[in-house]
């Protein structure tokens, strides 16, 4: 077993995270970084970022990343872990590029990567390597010296993930109306992406039919629902829904919506649905929105009671799995021998995004892989 306090050759620890406005001045500036190089329009812009303003022009996971990196401090001092742990956003401060030249000033040269994803996709975890890259160029021209960075490896079926989430589940079935308990449906949902996007998803060997994007998130869901049946002797029908589609029309996303799928099963007869997002680390703006606000209106509109169950967000079960993906991650680049954790069907993911793994439409230098320009 690798020593419970030992993260070396690592000297430090990133969060690397989306990132999201903290004011009514920040949400077209944030829109246009997401959207850079689309070609969106500003009126486009100014519609999208209504959901924003309806919540005072916060975006909440900013707030959620500074308590996931409480949560992490604090797990690893009280596990005698002496790891500094940092954060990066891809796309509102503090800036990803700047947060690395900070801890190239701090001495930092082995650095962990802990991207808010736990799922393979493009967006979701190698354009997070992409990212990383441009950083790494940018401190390359100011001629600093570079770190060399990893990632930590996706981390769907690791239990102090999905533990949380079971309990989630049971919580929101057990405030359900008891008359329509027994009966209820779960909708587990992640973020829609193109086709195109889900079928390249994780290796090459994945790709195809929804990629590892859609059998990494049915081997979650499938998961759940086992515990749940465990914990509560009943079997509740459940089926993997997608939610926040931004694309254009004519291109095919994976489906169904969450609010058609609320309509179709309340035809069905279904008494009572319980959403679960999980496809998210915390309750962000798209959870807020198009769950607790667009889903739950359509359940009202429906008389479809509805419950939606809690992310992982900061809880210490998810801080202690990061520090075992950590400790695991350092023990493998000892060359030790470890024995990953995970449940359910898949087993654990690789620790180094190979080849191939997750392409962009356009092919761009990514850090911490297998293609990495920066060994």
């Amino acid at each position: 077993m690798p020593d419970p306090r030992d993260a070396s050759p690592y000297d430090a620890l990133l969060l690397l995270s989306f990132g999201g406005p903290e004011g009514p001045d920040d949400v077209i500036p944030f829109l246009e970084n997401v959207t850079r190089g689309r070609g969106i329009p500003r009126e486009r812009l100014k519609e999208v970022g209504e959901h924003y303003f309806g919540f005072g022009g916060v975006s909440p996971i900013n707030a959620q990343n500074r308590a996931l990196l409480d949560a992490l401090r604090k797990d690893f001092a009280d596990h005698g872990l002496d790891l500094p742990v940092y954060w990066g956003n891809r796309n509102w401060a503090p800036y990803l590029t700047d947060t690395l030249r900070e801890m190239v000033a701090d001495g930092r040269r082995r650095i962990l990567v802990l991207a808010t994803s736990a799922y393979a996709s493009y967006s979701g975890c190698r354009q997070y390597r992409e990212n990383l890259a441009d950083a790494l160029a940018a401190l390359e021209a100011e001629g600093l010296e570079l770190p060399r960075i990893d990632k930590l490896r996706h981390y769907f079926n690791h239990p102090g993930f999905l533990e949380p989430m079971i309990d989630g589940v049971v919580e929101s079935l057990a405030d359900l109306p008891e008359e329509v308990r027994s009966g209820a449906h779960i909708a587990f949902s992640t973020h829609s992406i193109p086709l195109s996007a889900a079928d390249t998803s994780g290796p090459v060997e994945s790709h195809g039919d929804g990629g590892a994007y859609v059998t990494q998130h049915l081997d979650v869901a499938r998961t759940i629902a086992d515990a749940v049946r465990e914990r509560t002797g009943e079997d509740h029908p459940w089926q993997l829904v997608y939610q926040s589609r931004s694309g254009a029309p004519h291109i095919p996303w994976l489906e169904p919506d969450i609010c058609d799928h609320l309509e179709e099963r309340h035809a069905a007869g279904v008494p009572a649905v319980v959403i679960a997002p999980i496809g998210f680390v915390s309750d962000h703006m798209e959870v807020l929105y198009d769950l607790d606000t667009e889903a739950r209106a359509k359940a009202e509109e429906l008389g479809l009671p509805m419950r939606r169950s809690a992310t992982v967000g900061d809880a210490p079960r998810f801080a202690a799995a990061v520090r075992d993906l950590v400790l695991e991650r350092a023990a493998v680049e000892r060359g030790e021998e470890v024995r990953p954790c995970a449940l359910g069907a898949l087993g654990p993911s690789h620790q180094l995004c190979p080849v191939g793994c997750c392409p962009a439409r356009t092919p761009r230098p990514a850090a911490a892989g297998a293609d990495s320009p920066y060994a």
